[in-house]
């Protein structure tokens, strides 16, 4: 009796824990990037709020009042809890304690690289800034803004958004307050956690393909992104016109990093490349953003060109091969690199 107990235990599938009720962004995705390696591809999903049956699960997400990554552990709603991503000013919801201690081996698993691999490393950040961060704000209510200073401003919002987030998502995932409820308690749970696990697929859909951008186009455009910079002085003293000669990849987020390790004042205004890899593509010119997510250029294209093409364009800007100009300024086309460039040289002093 005793070696077929033990035997069972040994054989059990590893156990999730999570509460129930009312779920949230946060745990679907926990529970999500967990079941992404070996040890928790099988797991069983437990969603309760009883601490005897919490005991009993080998991880805990969200709940239990614990975060004790020795004993699996991750909830953050304790009064103390502050724990932050290294270099972040965020505190961490159980998405981002989970990513934190599990993301780069979930990120080296899909590289095929060991987890101390340099670029591990690299997607690890990049993937808590530009996706991880905004749920742990979001579930611990903090504003991207000051709410504070937004109110001094006098700032109100033009339009309503309709809650387009990822944690509004998953809210209109939880069962409406009048949807029929099995009557049978078990039976009840079973439909809450059938809505849930569609939230965590929901979830994790958006993280794997978060994961494979950065794995597959992300990174692979650093080293491209590198050496356009290196050879930026080629085309202007000043290194503000950036070339990509085969075709033109993800460059912002590797712009931006280089220029602030560089610290230098010049910045690059102006990025070519051509519409396609073959050589009689056509060459596009694009102004740097202040930011990556601005609609503002550091330097638009000169406004007399603006909402121009073809000849038309030819006979304004005075560089031959004009294709358009954006009314907007912030990109143009030419029928060759060096109109291209002719047309960023120019566009330089103007």
């Amino acid at each position: 009796m005793a070696e077929a107990s033990a035997k069972r235990i040994k054989t059990s599938p590893v156990t999730i824990g999570t509460h129930n009720g009312h779920f949230h962004a946060d745990e679907a995705l926990a529970v999500y990037m967990l079941r992404l390696l070996p040890t928790y591809s099988s797991s069983q999903l437990v969603r309760t709020r009883d601490p005897a049956l919490l005991q009993t699960c080998h991880t805990v997400v969200d709940v239990g009042g614990e975060y004790d990554a020795s004993t699996n552990r991750y909830d953050h709603h304790q009064r103390t809890f502050n724990t932050t991503f290294p270099n972040r000013p965020t505190k961490l919801s159980s998405a981002g304690l989970v990513y934190m201690h599990f993301g780069k081996a979930i990120i080296a698993q899909k590289l095929g690289v060991s987890e101390d691999a340099e670029e591990v490393g690299v997607i690890w950040n990049k993937i808590y800034e530009s996706f991880i961060e905004a749920l742990d704000a979001h579930d611990n209510g903090i504003s991207a803004y000051d709410p504070k200073a937004i109110t001094a401003a006098g700032l109100e919002k033009r339009f309503s958004d309709g809650g387009f987030s990822l944690g509004a998502m998953v809210s209109r995932l939880n069962p409406n307050w009048n949807d029929p409820t099995p009557s049978d308690p078990v039976e009840a749970q079973a439909a809450e956690d059938e809505k849930f696990l569609i939230a965590s697929g929901r979830m994790g859909e958006e993280f794997s393909r978060d994961l494979d951008y950065y794995a597959k186009s992300w990174l692979p455009a650093r080293d491209i992104v590198h050496k356009a910079y290196a050879k930026r002085l080629e085309y202007d003293s000043k290194g503000r016109i950036l070339v990509f000669d085969g075709q033109s990849v993800p460059w912002k987020d590797h712009l931006y990093t280089l220029e602030g390790q560089d610290g230098g004042e010049s910045k690059v205004l102006y990025v070519l490349y051509p519409e396609k890899p073959t050589p009689d593509a056509k060459w596009r010119i694009q102004c740097v953003p202040v930011t990556k997510d601005s609609f503002e250029s550091r330097k638009p294209l000169p406004e007399a060109w603006r909402g121009f093409r073809d000849e038309k364009l030819d006979e304004i800007s005075g560089v031959s091969g004009g294709v358009f100009v954006h009314a907007a300024g912030f990109i143009g086309g030419n029928k060759s690199f060096e109109g291209a460039k002719a047309m960023a040289i120019k566009a330089l002093d103007l």
